[in-house]
């Protein structure tokens, strides 16, 4: 069997005739590296999006192998501040490599950067003199000049993305990671997609899975039963990562023999580390038909409990049609909220397991009306913290009017007036302008919690009928009623007769 070490690393595909699944996405990706053969494409870098373990890096290192490039990467594991973009990558899209071959005109430099929808911060750019001595190791006062976690890393990719001369990929599992989730997440996404190509990757096919998990076993000279690689695959989501580790679990201890037996004793123990994105957990989450199994789907999607909280809570109100589900899952809801924030005393963290399995339940039992077709689970909507430009003056009217704090309009107000005034005419209707006028929205602040985009022709004319509806009701607020005419009584003044006292014969006249 060989030494352990990590085989993901060991059969890493290191040529394109290796890779499985996604042919549609390599070929794009393949084509894209060709157009810079002979010279710089319209979009200068390419942006995998993808769960965890489809093997995004590995087909963008394989295919720049076949081409002979060598590559630069960054990932999670690496600082990812802009002192460090600038000196590892940056310098590397912008000159060529000490192992360029002058007779290849062709070769190029690949950059690659895993999980930027893990780096932090804005697009705000650091100072570039203390940004060149902290490339340069100086000190101050003794101490190294170093950047903490990911400052100004984000602003250095988006000049990386400018700057470069070489073909550059990003690779992440969310998109919104990179953009932000704050108010200027539109202007950032805007930004980025100048210099960017998006392939959106897939989770790989079962029949991609077998046959990955047969050339392991098969190179690792392991014998094993067919029953045994088809219970492995059973139990993937379609991560090759996954797959390729959990071979490694239940066969380094074991004899030259992979069974049946092997594999379920470890998805009993729950030895595995699965964990779905969001939107097809959902998915699963809303089909299920049982307490328990929902309760399952739970604890594999990729989110902490509060976050699941928000997503049941918000897509509850647009998946369910039924009256009496809507009322059940929003009584469960308010329980789990009210678990989590509960404080226990013990280590067991027990308001966070009530809080997830009561979220299950809101999303599955609850309904009594089995959902059909595709289920269209969206984001939240107020989780983005202002999703629009006019959200924070909302955000500061509200807080205004009713006499609370931003956190409780973000959280408890903000939800339910997106939903009341939603354009979706089963749970709201945004052509009632009722609320919004007697809280004093203007016409933009009440497309934005509509949902509606102000580019829209439709969303033009509800905003003139808005400010049409909004001058009648100012109109009859400021309108002032006629004093009621009352007949005046003539007034009787009565003489008063002046009094005058005795003197005080302590009071004596100073002059």
């Amino acid at each position: 069997m060989g030494d352990v070490s990590d085989w993901t690393e060991r059969y890493r595909p290191v040529s394109e005739v290796q890779l499985e699944g996604n042919e549609t996405q390599r070929r794009q990706i393949r084509k894209w590296l060709d157009e810079w053969k002979s010279g710089t494409p319209s979009k200068k870098a390419l942006l995998l999006i993808g769960p965890p373990g489809v093997g995004k890096t590995s087909v963008a290192r394989a295919i720049a192998a076949d081409m002979g490039w060598s590559v630069i990467e960054l990932n999670a594991s690496d600082a990812r501040n802009a002192a460090a973009i600038r000196k590892a990558a940056t310098h590397g899209s912008t000159h060529r490599s000490l192992f360029h071959d002058p007779n290849q005109k062709t070769q190029r430099t690949l950059i690659l950067l895993d999980e930027v929808d893990h780096i932090s911060g804005g697009l705000r750019e650091v100072s570039q003199e203390r940004l060149h001595k902290a490339m340069m190791g100086d000190e101050i006062g003794g101490k190294a000049i170093t950047y903490r976690g990911d400052s100004g890393g984000k602003a250095e990719l988006l000049r990386l993305l400018d700057v470069t001369k070489q073909p550059v990929i990003l690779a992440c599992n969310e998109v919104m990671g990179l953009w932000g989730k704050g108010s200027t997440w539109r202007s950032t996404r805007d930004r980025f997609s100048r210099y960017l190509q998006k392939i959106n990757f897939e989770r790989a096919s079962d029949e991609a899975l077998r046959r990955i998990a047969k050339r392991v076993l098969r190179a690792e000279k392991i014998e094993f039963e067919e029953t045994a690689v088809e219970e492995l695959v059973k139990s993937n989501p379609g991560d090759l990562r996954a797959l390729v580790r959990d071979l490694q679990v239940v066969c380094v201890d074991k004899d030259t023999k992979l069974t049946r037996d092997n594999v379920n004793s470890l998805i009993a123990a729950g030895q595995r580390d699965i964990s779905i994105e969001i939107f097809p957990g959902l998915d699963n989450l809303y089909r299920s038909k049982t307490a328990g199994e929902a309760s399952v789907i739970t604890r594999s999607i990729d989110k902490s409990p509060d976050d699941l909280m928000n997503w049941v809570h918000w897509n509850n109100a647009v998946l369910f049609t039924d009256a009496k589900g809507i009322i059940r899952g929003a009584r469960s809801l308010s329980q789990a909220n009210r678990m989590f924030y509960g404080r226990f005393l013990n280590t067991a963290h027990r308001s966070s397991y009530w809080c997830s399995n009561l979220s299950a339940l809101s999303a599955s039992v609850a309904n009594p009306t089995p959902l059909s077709g595709r289920i269209y689970s969206s984001y939240p909507n107020y989780l983005r913290r202002g999703g629009s430009y006019t959200r924070p003056t909302i955000i500061d009217r509200l807080v205004s009017t009713c006499g609370t704090n931003k956190s409780t309009v973000r959280e408890e107000m903000m939800p339910i007036l997106s939903v009341l005034l939603s354009s979706d005419e089963i749970v709201g209707d945004a052509s009632d302008f009722t609320i919004s006028l007697s809280l004093g929205f203007s016409a933009e602040e009440h497309a934005s919690l509509a949902g509606l985009p102000l580019s829209r022709k439709s969303t033009k004319d509800l905003i003139a009928k808005y400010n049409e509806c909004q001058l009648e009701f100012l109109a009859k607020k400021t309108d002032i009623q006629p004093i009621p005419q009352v007949e005046q009584q003539p007034v009787q003044i009565q003489e008063v007769e002046e009094v005058v006292k005795d003197k005080d014969p302590s009071q004596t006249k100073l002059f």
